[in-house]
């Protein structure tokens, strides 16, 4: 790093922190926690100045080639600033034709197209790729339901990428090798670690404050002349390739590629080589269902498939389990109460809430391979093969 990009990471770990906790605590004291207009404006235009100073000074050093990683964590260290320069109401793209972050923008942009990734913060720079110093990662509060959320979700995203590990093994071996059931066990178990962290995160998150003071962070807002969506924690590619190689879902069904061509610059670079590959293969599902004439039989077939559909049933209950209690405790319930589910730049996708409930319904159910004739669940390809096994 250079002195200047220390200096802003030193900023964004500890004054720009304050700033935003201090905000968050007078925005949540308010009788109308959704109205920050007019509070704190003293503490915002600090925030505002001090963030544009640190980036001003990069601009003007003109040295943003320090390796991939550096440039990586300066650009999430520079979209931190404008994400909540955003929540703050101090940038909002339904009333901009383009970004007053004008210095902040030229910075994010320049770093974007070097690493070949979206000009703003991801949610990797929160979860797989965020440094902790003295045992403190960055985050943009100090409020334990920000750490709380934080902490989980970096869990089940490592638990998302362990299962997909073990997938990618199994495919030169193939679905009769007797390894591939030490890789299917290893899958299996790792998506049920999944669901175990979501179930403490939903036991231990606050619905008031997540709602409030840790969902605004991940609003949509524009860099230079063009809004781009808020950060996902499905913005890795460890969760698409467990859709793929177990074939719940497909590369050419429109819905599922329309999702992931929006999802590829989010992604790490050797994220995007990972899913791109996946998207070419053939899945165990469609392995399995060949091998269906001729080795229903056999002791591999019976103990490699029904293992198969334990794993499916885990990707499954996970896919649920995060609509049916993070969607809907967390997100629909708390808008609906407050009056604002139809509000612009509630959710981080950027559709109004209910559009973006169909689709993560629609999602679910095909990683849960439910029975629906309006969606290409695999549902009977499934009940082929428990059909197979008795």
């Amino acid at each position: 790093m250079t002195s200047n990009t220390e200096a802003f990471d030193h900023w964004i770990r500890h004054d720009f922190k304050q700033m935003n906790t201090a905000l968050e605590e007078l925005y949540f004291a308010q009788e109308d926690r959704n109205d920050v207009a007019g509070v704190g404006d003293d503490i915002k235009s600090r925030l505002l100045e001090e963030g544009r100073t640190c980036i001003q000074a990069l601009l003007e050093e003109g040295n943003t080639d320090e390796g991939f990683d550096s440039g990586f964590d300066l650009l999430g260290n520079v979209g931190f600033y404008m994400a909540a320069c955003r929540r703050h109401e101090l940038t909002n793209p339904a009333n901009e034709r383009k970004s007053p972050l004008v210095e902040a923008s030229a910075l994010a942009m320049q770093l974007g197209a070097t690493l070949g990734m979206i000009p703003r913060f991801s949610s990797a720079h929160l979860e797989t790729h965020n440094h902790a110093e003295d045992g403190v990662y960055k985050s943009f509060t100090s409020l334990d339901d920000e750490r709380i959320f934080i902490n989980f979700n970096t869990r089940a995203v490592f638990a998302y990428i362990r299962a997909a590990e073990a997938l990618l093994h199994t495919l030169p071996l193939g679905v009769s090798h007797s390894v591939t059931f030490d890789l299917l066990v290893a899958a299996r178990d790792a998506l049920g670690d999944v669901s175990r962290f979501n179930d403490e995160l939903f036991e231990k998150l606050d619905i008031d404050r997540f709602f409030y003071c840790v969902r605004p962070y991940y609003k949509p807002h524009k860099v230079g002349l063009h809004e781009y969506r808020g950060a996902n924690a499905g913005d890795f590619a460890g969760i698409n390739v467990i859709d793929l190689l177990l074939g719940l879902c497909r590369a050419d069904d429109p819905y599922y590629s329309q999702l992931l061509v929006d999802k590829f610059l989010f992604m790490r670079p050797e994220d995007q080589l990972v899913l791109r590959d996946c998207m070419r293969r053939k899945s165990l599902l469609d392995s399995f269902l060949e091998s269906l004439d001729t080795s229903t039989d056999t002791p591999w077939f019976r103990k490699n498939a029904a293992l198969f559909l334990e794993v499916c049933d885990a990707h499954g209950a996970a896919a649920i389990q995060h609509h049916e209690k993070l969607v809907h405790k967390f997100i629909e319930r708390p808008a609906v109460g407050a009056g604002v589910e139809e509000r612009e730049g509630l959710t981080a996708s950027g559709p109004p809430l209910p559009v973006l409930l169909k689709s993560l319904r629609k999602l679910a159910d095909l990683r849960a391979a439910a029975a629906r004739d309006d969606i290409p669940s695999r549902y009977r390809d499934m009940q082929k093969i428990r059909a197979a096994l008795g």
